[in-house]
């Protein structure tokens, strides 16, 4: 702690990504990455980036992005803002529609950046207990707010809610915005996206990290009334006018446009989900019925730390959360059907 830092920073908790270690090759099943490579066209558009225009900044406004979002899903590209990964627009979200006076609700258990926005903005939060089978129940939040935030599907659950009962929540909660994070929405869940042009306090926030490959070019984007993406935008601006470079945009538009990839990585992933579930409920672990990339899973003999170390130790990783509630259980990314078999042949060996 430094006598020159901000008072506030002394009190912030950072986020806590997943382990990178690079001892040595693991079978990395522990950040909810795509397991397949990029659309091929996202290589093709990236290096037609790659020439002299790269000594001139990049559209700030990320039209080309924001046209491939609104031919994908037909909703008008006003409705549209682009930014740095999912994550950033998050933290735009956090800072220019939540309201100071009243407190914010998001679960108790879900994704861990929303605490630490709220407390770098000094925001009022309120965190709502998932029930006892840790479904996310929406009545749970009919209550004075500042705004409302939950992933559908939730993480690191896995579990979903319908567009029917978010649409219910919208009805009622009209003083303040309701955001939806649907980092992983296309491994089985609903997209609320029709319903934004019928409610103005509702926002979607989707990434291009998960089903779409691309983690490692960082791109996000939230869809919703023009009157949130302006306030998006001023607070954007405020930052960081050029937030996505002209492979990033490129790229990302790309992906966008390939369908038939996407739908065909999508498939892969959720059918190897269901034979790994299977497969895991057979070595005696209870899994929660997962809408994501990943499942959530609690060994019988109640020892996930102890598996976690030692799948580590055999080049295998997994994410493990030491908090209560969650430490009986390990997340666990749906990879290939090859690191699906190696993470399944250790555990037999440990638990079988």
């Amino acid at each position: 702690m430094s006598k020159y830092w901000n008072p506030l920073v002394q009190k912030l908790e950072p986020y806590t990504p997943g382990e990178q270690p690079k001892d040595q090759r693991y079978v990395k099943l522990n950040t909810n990455e795509c397991p397949y490579p990029p659309a091929p066209e996202v290589f093709e558009a990236i290096t037609e980036e790659l020439d002299e225009s790269l000594r001139l900044y990049p559209d700030p406004n990320g039209d080309i992005l924001k046209q491939a979002v609104e031919d994908f899903y037909g909703l008008p590209s006003k409705y549209v803002f682009v930014s740095n990964s999912s994550d950033d627009v998050l933290a735009h979200v956090f800072h220019a529609l939540f309201q100071s006076d009243k407190p914010v609700l998001f679960p108790d258990i879900s994704y861990s950046f929303y605490p630490v926005y709220a407390n770098l903005y000094q925001l009022k939060t309120e965190q709502i207990p998932l029930r006892e089978d840790f479904s996310l129940v929406l009545e749970d939040y009919h209550k004075p707010n500042g705004g409302i935030i939950f992933p559908n599907p939730n993480a690191p659950t896995g579990l979903a809610v319908t567009t029917a009962q978010i649409e219910s929540l919208v009805k009622v909660n009209t003083e303040s915005v309701v955001v939806v994070d649907e980092a992983y929405v296309d491994f089985g869940a609903e997209t609320v996206v029709p319903l934004l042009t019928q409610y103005p306090n509702l926002l979607v926030v989707q990434t291009l990290s998960k089903s779409r490959s691309l983690a490692g070019l960082r791109v996000g984007f939230a869809m919703g009334h023009p009157d949130l993406i302006e306030a998006l935008e001023r607070v954007k601006n405020s930052f960081n006018s050029y937030p996505l470079g002209r492979m990033e945009l490129a790229g990302a538009a790309a992906a966008l446009k390939d369908r038939t990839h996407f739908k065909a990585n999508c498939a892969k992933i959720m059918s190897t989900r269901e034979q790994v579930t299977k497969n895991l409920q057979r070595l005696g672990f209870t899994v929660l019925p997962s809408s994501a990339n990943f499942v959530f899973a609690a060994p019988a003999q109640g020892n996930a730390e102890e598996l976690y170390l030692a799948l580590k130790q055999r080049g295998v990783l997994v994410r493990f959360f030491k908090k209560p509630r969650l430490e009986r259980f390990l997340r666990i990314t749906i990879g290939t059907d090859r690191d699906m078999a190696i993470l399944l042949d250790h555990l037999f060996e440990l638990v079988g």
